[in-house]
């Protein structure tokens, strides 16, 4: 386009810039203006298409927030059971949507309460969750036939399944009743978050035995939210991400595959879970170019003919890793703007973070904020009124064909390592993260990358102002004595007998599934569930690198 390059030569190269880098937050350039050559090889039917249909790329519901808005799930979760309960009554009753557990460091890593190894983080980070009887606690006077359940767990994820589904039965409910979410992603404990318990292929096994059972027993259940959020908060570029997370979630459609299982008897029931960072166009973009690969690659790789299959429905949440300790209550703002992509992204479920996430779990007033910002998104701002108003926008157009290339590159190099699985044990993924990781803090350290309130724009002599959540020492001694008692009160003989079938079944290749339920059932711990399979699996070493 001559006009531009003369606009580009004549008038933008004569005008005064500010000393900045004009890169995004993953150090992408970004020129000083998008105009119709920047995107002149788009082809809308091709590229874009329309709502509801392939190949999604302006949403994955013909009628998007129009049919109804987002789900507003506040992730949550500290102390018992019981202090918990009381906070998603709390945040129901001022108009939360959906349920997420967070859960403490013993529970995610498969130890009990009373371990040793889990002393000083019982109920620290998360709730802390041991048995049955734990679980029937945290959803103590709530429906789970009216409401869905996030749960953020992955290696012991088949054990807290099996006991919220043994909670829905007994509230009445039938396991084919009750939706809700596992993470259950395995790969990317892997590649960035670090919280594994088995091996790879048994952690795939385990993976394909849930998919089985849930594809015929628990069909509103989303077995895997494949994650790309734990990425990014590791240190991950857009880029990087967004190809990481697919990429994830291609190889567990191939190990469903391989299991002998129809990809379209599982796929509609795979989500994603991304970050939404502080980089507003980019985040955008990376939510259109991801509904674009997915939509692609499953119906002309994987040969999926249902076209749920080939729509990627995800989950975002705020970007903790964004969130400063400095004058928290900016915060508030990041986490708006933050929230505001995601829905311009077209999310269907949302987590926004408290400002006081960096100090400590979040106080009632400052999760009831967190809320608020997303009811204010939804009911005032008009954003919900139009599907994907940033469609045809040059910049961000632009942004998600050069996000699409970037992954398909990364999928290219993946390719070359034999595929996720090789590409992991080689440390590929945890290098490239670690250098980008390394890039970001540098420019932060350098004044190159401006965070308000921490490396510019600080008040002197500042101190902090605000509440904080502070979790009872008397938490831990409290589950201790939960756990003697109930080991003092079930059926030791149904204890062992059901263990006995688990491992039995684990050195075999029955679906693991009904019987960790039969665990459940019997008031198994979790502890000794994992335990039981570890004897079987054993545990994973990372190879450390440098």
């Amino acid at each position: 386009m001559e006009e531009k390059k003369r606009w580009l030569d004549e008038v933008y190269g004569q005008s005064p810039l500010r000393d900045a880098a004009f890169t995004t937050v993953s150090g992408e350039e970004v020129r000083p203006l998008y105009a119709p050559d920047d995107i002149e090889g788009l082809d809308y039917d091709r590229d874009l298409g329309y709502p509801g249909l392939y190949p999604f790329t302006r949403g994955i519901q013909p009628s998007m927030y129009r049919g109804r808005h987002w789900t507003m799930r506040q992730f949550a979760g500290f102390g018992t059971a019981e202090d918990t309960n009381r906070r998603y009554k709390f945040l129901l009753e001022r108009g939360q949507t959906g349920l997420s557990v967070a859960f403490d460091m013993p529970t995610l890593m498969g130890r009990d309460s009373d371990d040793p190894r889990s002393e000083g983080e019982v109920g620290r980070c998360g709730v802390a969750i041991d048995s049955l009887r734990d679980m029937e606690a945290l959803f103590e006077g709530i429906d789970l036939k009216t409401i869905t359940t996030s749960m953020t767990i992955n290696g012991p994820a088949s054990v807290l399944l099996a006991y919220y589904l043994c909670v829905g039965e007994k509230q009445g409910a039938s396991f084919a009743e009750l939706g809700g979410t596992i993470q259950n992603d395995i790969l990317k404990e892997y590649i960035a978050q670090k919280s594994w318990i088995f091996p790879p292929r048994p952690s795939l096994r385990i993976i394909t035995d849930i998919l089985a059972f849930c594809s015929r027993e628990v069909p509103r259940w989303n077995t895997i939210s494949i994650s790309g959020y734990h990425i990014r908060e590791a240190g991950s570029t857009a880029a990087q991400e967004l190809a990481f997370t697919l990429a994830d979630g291609f190889a567990y459609v191939e190990a469903g595959i391989e299991a002998g299982l129809d990809v379209d008897d599982f796929a509609p029931r795979l989500s994603f879970f991304f970050n939404s960072h502080v980089d507003f166009f980019e985040e955008i973009a990376k939510y259109r170019a991801a509904r674009r690969i997915w939509a692609r690659h499953m119906r002309e790789k994987y040969g999926a003919r249902d076209p749920r299959s080939q729509m990627l429905r995800f989950h975002t949440q705020t970007a903790g890793c964004s969130l400063t300790a400095q004058q928290p209550e900016n915060n508030i703002v990041r986490t708006a703007f933050q929230a505001l992509s995601a829905v311009l992204g077209g999310t269907q479920s949302l987590h926004t973070n408290s400002m006081d996430e960096t100090l400590a779990l979040p106080t009632e007033k400052a999760v009831e904020i967190a809320l608020r910002t997303q009811q204010l998104i939804a009911h005032e701002t008009g954003v919900a009124n139009t599907i994907d108003p940033l469609a045809g926008s040059y910049a961000v157009e632009a942004l998600t064909d050069r996000l699409e290339e970037q992954a398909e590159e990364y999928f290219r190099r993946i390719e070359e390592f034999g595929g996720v699985l090789p590409a992991i044990e080689a440390g590929f993924f945890q290098r490239e993260i670690a250098d980008a990781a390394y890039r970001y803090q540098r420019e932060i350290e350098r004044g190159e990358r401006v965070v308000v309130g921490l490396n510019r724009f600080q008040n002197s002599g500042e101190t902090l102002t605000i509440d904080l959540l502070r979790i009872d020492p008397a938490v831990e001694k409290k589950q201790r004595e939960r756990m003697a008692e109930l080991r003092s009160s079930r059926s030791s003989t149904a204890v062992q007998e059901c263990m006995a079938a688990l491992k039995q079944g684990a050195e075999g290749d029955a679906n693991l599934m009904p019987l960790i339920i039969a665990c459940a059932r019997a008031y198994c711990t979790e502890g000794e569930i994992i335990g039981a399979l570890r004897e079987v699996f054993g545990e994973y070493r990372e190879t450390v690198l440098f």
